[in-house]
């Protein structure tokens, strides 16, 4: 090794040692005689002196150092002199006097600070991403995801769980969003996808009889990317045979209580993890993805208000539609244009506008009516008001705002609402993750583009046994065996008990409008499989970047990911998508052909 100690290690104990440290120059200071450097490897910072008066010709190398060049530093560690310690850094009751120095490398000026976490431009960052990943905090991120997924696996493996890879290059399937697909140069005109997940394959090791399969896998969809999406990502793919719902929900709600207190001991949880229904959690916050850090939670009113001559509640609920609402603590004195702020945001949604109810502070009138400030009380009498006051358990100095229309608008606006006065209110804890099972929710939903039922998880979920019965009659009734857990407002992972026979499984494809040779190209193989004694089974696959996300109180994925894109899918480091060669197109027999971009 080029170094006896790693930077971040040497302590008091070490006072008196001969050590040969090597690393980058984190910062430097000339002070006259003395020059100071702090020298940094992945393991922390230690102070280096050049002292004219220990090696001259060491101080004179030492002139020429710079940030970010790569050094290697051989002397006496030495205690500091009293009252110069460092209490911030674990070195920093030390220092270390150099004797000789190797300079490896020199360095030019970064684009950015690395030794400071100032705020730069994200582009510039993803095209200096290895300039970047110097930083502590993303070095802390990097490590942070190794002992997660370390920890995964030791778990797993006390757990009699055995991990199995399986291929990148596959077969085209359904699996809810576009395949990225590569051409084949051996077979002319055919194609390998990329997987979206292993979800057939897992499910073959399940008929082959491993009974308990794990892989931290690699998995790539073609989709409009966000903060919490890339084109590849990775999951924790889990599948297990003779099991039920409640099995695989409690091995993940161990396995996710144990790696927090573990790995990132300052965080706390919520304990045991809540489970709620699909149409619960939907009534309750207007979303499958809540946050239950804080409260906030939808009312509905309808039944209050069903007789109100008000023509926006009256005309809401004769189309059907729902009128609800959020309470928010001590915000009766927001002004015209805070609650304008609201109201265009519940407009960017498609909501028509927004009705707002101010409990005014300080009036001690009996008549509600003259205490609630809202065009609304014109047409409610004083016990309407008292009876939405008590349904949102609403105090003095409250305001209620409430949105009116179809039960999903109403819903999805009042979600966004939600989470924007979380944020406004300061009620989302960092140092708190909120696990959160959710359950029932339904087999299939309607899709209005293509006149059809899509699958709500995946085509392989199983639908309760008692609701078989109605897929032919009434499929939007059916439930699905499918579960989500979700965290701090994330979709973390989505899983279900799979279907295990022939005969369901193509039913179930014909429901979602597979023709039968449809079905035999693409599933085929796999539907004979499943007439070789294939086991009652389930699964999951939670995301790794997105629980890594979390436990940093990140804000976005890139940010836990090494290598990431940007949010047109580019990476802009080595320039990737790129063209190729019309060599390489003829060997893999395609010709590219040039079409106008539609608006």
């Amino acid at each position: 090794m080029l170094k006896s100690h790693n930077c971040g290690e040497l302590r008091a104990e070490h006072v008196g040692q001969h050590v040969t440290l090597a690393g980058w120059v984190h910062r430097r200071r000339d002070h006259g005689g003395l020059i100071f450097i702090d020298l940094r490897d992945r393991a922390g910072i230690t102070q280096v002196v050049f002292n004219p008066e220990i090696s001259p010709d060491t101080h004179t190398n030492a002139t020429n150092l710079r940030n970010e060049y790569v050094i290697q530093v051989s002397g006496e560690v030495s205690k500091r002199p009293a009252k110069t310690e460092n209490s911030k850094l674990p070195t920093g009751e030390i220092e270390v006097l150099a004797k000789s120095i190797t300079i490896y490398n020199a360095s030019k000026t970064p684009p950015f600070y690395i030794n400071e976490e100032v705020e730069v431009d994200e582009s510039l960052l993803l095209k200096y991403r290895y300039l970047h990943l110097r930083r502590q905090s993303m070095r802390d991120n990097m490590l942070l995801r190794h002992r997660v997924i370390k920890y995964i696996r030791d778990f797993l493996d006390a757990h009699g769980f055995v991990e199995i890879e399986t291929p990148i290059l596959i077969k085209s399937t359904p699996e809810g969003a576009r395949d990225y697909v590569v051409p084949s140069r051996v077979h002319e005109g055919k194609f390998y996808a990329l997987p979206q997940s292993p979800q057939q394959l897992k499910q073959l090791l399940m008929i082959s009889g491993f009974e308990k399969y794990y892989q931290i896998a690699r998995c790539f969809r073609d989709e409009d990317l966000r903060a919490d999406r890339q084109p590849e990502f990775t999951q924790l793919d889990l599948e297990m045979s003779f099991v039920t719902e409640e099995d695989i929900l409690a091995l993940l709600e161990e396995l996710f209580t144990s790696l927090v207190e573990v790995v990132t001991p300052d965080i706390r949880l919520i304990k045991p993890f809540p489970w709620l229904s699909y149409a619960d959690v939907v009534s309750r916050y207007g979303t499958d993805k809540p946050d239950i850090r804080y409260g906030l939670e939808l009312k509905d009113i309808s039944a209050i208000v069903a007789e109100s001559e008000f023509i926006v509640f009256k005309t809401a609920i004769q189309n059907n539609g729902v009128v609800k609402g959020i309470c928010l603590p001590g915000c009766a004195n927001f002004t015209h244009k805070q609650i304008e702020e609201l109201t265009e945001i519940a407009k960017g949604i498609g909501a028509k506008g927004l009705i707002s109810m101010a409990w005014l502070p300080g009036n001690a009138e009996k008549d509600l009516t003259m205490q609630i400030k809202s065009v609304a009380t014109k047409y409610l009498n004083n016990e309407n008001i008292k009876e939405i006051i008590d349904i949102f358990e609403a105090k003095s100095g409250d305001l209620i705002i409430i949105a009116a229309g179809s039960p999903s608008l109403a819903n999805k606006v009042l979600d966004e609402l939600r989470r924007e006065m979380a944020k406004r209110l300061n009620l989302c804890d960092p140092k708190l993750m909120a696990f959160l099972f959710i359950t029932d929710f339904p087999l299939f939903e309607w899709s209005d583009e293509r006149k059809l039922w899509d699958s709500m998880h995946h085509p392989f979920t199983a639908p309760f046994e008692e609701d078989i019965q109605l897929l032919d009659s009434n499929p939007g009734k059916v439930r699905a065996r499918h579960y989500d857990i979700v965290c701090n407002g994330y979709e973390l992972s989505s899983g279900s008990i799979r279907i295990h026979n022939r005969a369901l499984q193509e039913k179930i494809f014909s429901i979602l409008g597979y023709e039968k040779q449809e079905i035999e190209d693409k599933f085929g193989g796999f539907l004979e499989a499943l007439e070789y004694g294939a086991p009652p089974h389930g699964g999951i696959a939670p995301g790794i970047d997105r629980l890594i996300m979390l436990l940093t109180n990140g804000k976005s994925i890139r940010d836990v990911i090494a290598f990431p894109k940007n949010q047109a899918a580019i990476d802009v480091m080595t320039d990737a998508p790129s063209s190729i060669s019309d060599q390489q197109l003829n060997e893999l027999h395609l010709r590219l052909i040039r079409t106008e971009k539609r608006d």
